[in-house]
């Protein structure tokens, strides 16, 4: 972090609290809004989108929203009964209450003895669970939809005064409250309620103010300034241009049209590919941008040709890494985060994600098939931009060299496929590269889209240290660790004090080719006395369903090597010392496969399975939710010699 950072962020603390004095007592209004005259709401879905939805779509959307109106919904993987009067202070986990009634800046959320876990109390408030039922409303015309959604967002606005509890300490829980609040009022057009709910309403129309205001003074800089910059940037430029009903609105839509654009550009490597080496965030920031480029183009302030441009470039990019189940890697951190929810919580994000951009781009020809869903209408109905097609790849690419990510995968088409995603990236973004794991060169591998060998995934991120340590941890994903350490030094749970700088050596990946390969090392252990550096080659046969891994430990040092594979959860194993046979069940039409992994004889193999203490064999497939999986481990050592350690998967025919 430079000293310019440090001195911002200190005058950034200061500023906080001198806000303490703009704060709205519960049950007082500020009285600081300044409406427009002859305010209303102009931006609302074209007429004819309705017929436009795709079938099945109110059916699913039903299904979903129906636990909703009894009082029940799930929440990063936890099921809560209050929602008939929402607590929007309670974590259901540890079943503590954030602080309501202090000032949010003096709020250590961080704290989960303070806060309880403050990634359940703030997904609550969201509010997307609303977005959900007015989509159902907007699908089926059932009143007892908007009633829900009226009853709470009212009591939303009064039990969150501006300033006051832990909703109003996070940027992006803002931008993307706001968004939520956008589209519900979208959504809801045509119910006669609406306009007395929003615009008429002195309490919404506060509300709207305080978000717009705290996002226009507040935002996140320098080393902070990864998707939640993006987040709060796409939320003050949707409100700005859906709800232009304050003399600061023009002002507030020019600044964050700005911000947007230089932060995405900032975020997203030429290739497409987002900055923060976390497959997850690469769907959510291109959602958000999205977002913002359809409202700013209803709203008749369209962004740069360059900017569509660059989210063309990254949904080109997403849709390249999917597997053949639509299924994109697990890299780095993810808490499922979406910009706008508007489809069944089911729906897969990714095919999703490519129905949208086929709607405002359309689709290259190399892209897996896509199925409109109810965002991608409702968007296309909102713009009638042309598709953009400058600098699209004719062909699907497998690397993108600037985030060292490479795949390794059978032809087109060979069912089942066998995919190999390759890890040669940089850590992270910026100095904190705060969604990065210490995984450099781990490789995730899928036959007919199940794991085989695969990423552990995140489970976490407050309130459980030792967890959220081991799901980041080089140990912790299907590479090589030394000395007991991870490649990258952690400082927190959001913080790596150094970086394992990592570079491809060499990748052969024509498509005409039997074998694919790529080789890449990284520095991580130059920290080592004596220093040790890790090189990795992998090898892919795509004829004969044969992947090879050879690990290259150069050092003088004596320094101790665990190697782990982790299996899918699907997968069951038995190990003969340095042989280990795996099966999986495939569905129906395949019965199971199988594979025989040869381990390097030259460790010491073991299997484990939802082991705690030290925690070692675990998956989560979604935030909030893990589950046993078996970890095979290699121990050894390196005995002042540079050590060779030879594997290979093969595949049964």
């Amino acid at each position: 972090m430079s000293l310019g950072e440090v001195a911002w962020r200190v005058h950034d603390d200061i500023r906080r609290q001198t806000w303490a004095l703009r704060q709205a007592h519960p049950g007082a209004l500020p009285g600081a809004r300044r409406p427009r005259a002859g305010q209303g709401f102009t931006s609302a879905v074209p007429p004819g989108a309705r017929s436009a939805v795709p079938a099945g779509v109110s059916e699913g959307l039903v299904a979903a929203a129906a636990p909703l109106l009894e009082g029940r919904g799930e929440f990063l993987g936890v099921w809560r009964t209050d929602l008939a009067a929402p607590d929007w202070y309670l974590d259901p986990i540890t079943g503590r209450r954030a602080p309501q009634d202090k000032r949010s800046f003096r709020i250590n959320t961080r704290s989960e003895a303070e806060t309880g876990n403050i990634k359940q109390v703030w997904e609550l408030s969201r509010l997307q669970h609303l977005t959900l039922l007015a989509a159902t409303w907007f699908v089926t015309g059932d009143e007892a939809y908007p009633v829900v959604v009226a009853d709470q967002l009212r009591s939303w606005w009064r039990e969150n005064p501006f300033l006051y509890g832990v909703n109003w300490t996070s940027g992006i829980e803002v931008g993307i409250r706001l968004i939520s609040l956008v589209w519900i009022r979208r959504l809801l057009d045509g119910w006669p309620g609406a306009p007395a709910l929003f615009e008429h309403n002195d309490a919404a129309m506060d509300q709207v103010y305080w978000h717009q205001k705290y996002l226009a003074a507040l935002q996140s800089r320098g080393s902070s300034a990864n998707n939640h910059a993006i987040a709060e940037a796409a939320g003050q430029l949707i409100a700005s241009c859906a709800f232009p009903w304050f003399e600061q609105s023009d002002r507030w839509r020019a600044g964050s049209t700005a911000l947007l654009e230089r932060e995405l550009r900032r975020n997203t490597f030429p290739s497409g590919m987002n900055r923060e080496q976390a497959s997850d965030y690469q769907g959510f920031v291109a959602e958000l941008g999205m977002l913002a480029a359809v409202e700013a183009d209803l709203s008749g302030h369209p962004l740069s040709a360059d900017t569509w441009q660059l989210l063309c470039s990254s949904v080109d990019a997403s849709a390249a890494v999917l597997d053949e189940s639509e299924r994109a890697p697990r890299q780095g951190d993810s808490d499922e985060g979406k910009a706008l929810l508007v489809d069944p919580p089911e729906t897969n994000r990714w095919a999703s994600l490519l129905a949208t951009g086929a709607s405002l781009f359309g689709s290259a020809p190399w892209w897996p098939t896509t199925h409109a869903t109810l965002m991608s209408t409702l968007l296309a109905s909102l713009t009638d931009r042309p598709p953009i097609v400058r600098d699209r790849a004719r062909e699907r690419p497998s690397h993108f060299a600037d985030a060292g990510l490479t795949l390794l995968r059978t032809e087109p088409g060979r069912d089942p496929e066998v995919w190999c995603r390759c890890d040669a990236g940089p850590h992270g973004y910026g100095s904190l590269a705060a969604h990065a794991h210490a995984d450099a060169l781990s490789i995730e591998v899928r036959y007919g889209g199940v794991d085989i060998l695969a990423d552990p995934g995140t489970y976490c991120y407050h309130g459980e240290p030792e967890w959220r340590r081991y799901f980041r941890s080089t140990l912790g994903h299907n590479t090589v660790e030394l000395a007991a350490q991870d490649q990258s030094l952690s400082g927190g749970p959001f913080l790596w004090l150094r970086h394992a700088e990592t570079s491809a050596v060499v990748v052969e990946l024509d498509e005409d080719r039997t074998i694919q390969h790529w080789s890449a090392e990284h520095d991580g252990y130059q920290v080592l006395d004596p220093p040790a550096r890790h090189r990795r080659t992998v090898q892919l046969d795509r004829q004969g369903g044969r992947i090879d891994v050879v690990d290259h430990v150069d050092t003088v040092g004596h320094h101790g090597v665990r190697m782990a594979f982790h299996l899918g959860p699907a997968v069951s194993a038995e190990i003969d010392e340095s042989i280990a046979r795996l099966r999986w069940p495939m569905g129906a039409r395949i019965g199971y496969g199988s594979a025989t992994v040869a381990l390097p004889g030259s460790l010491h193999w073991s299997m484990h399975r939802g082991e705690y203490h030290p925690i070692l064999g675990w998956y989560s497939a979604r935030f909030g939710v893990k589950e046993p999986t078996t970890t095979l481990l290699g121990d050894g050592h390196c005995n002042g010699k540079a050590l060779e350690l030879r594997s290979s998967i093969q595949f049964a025919p």
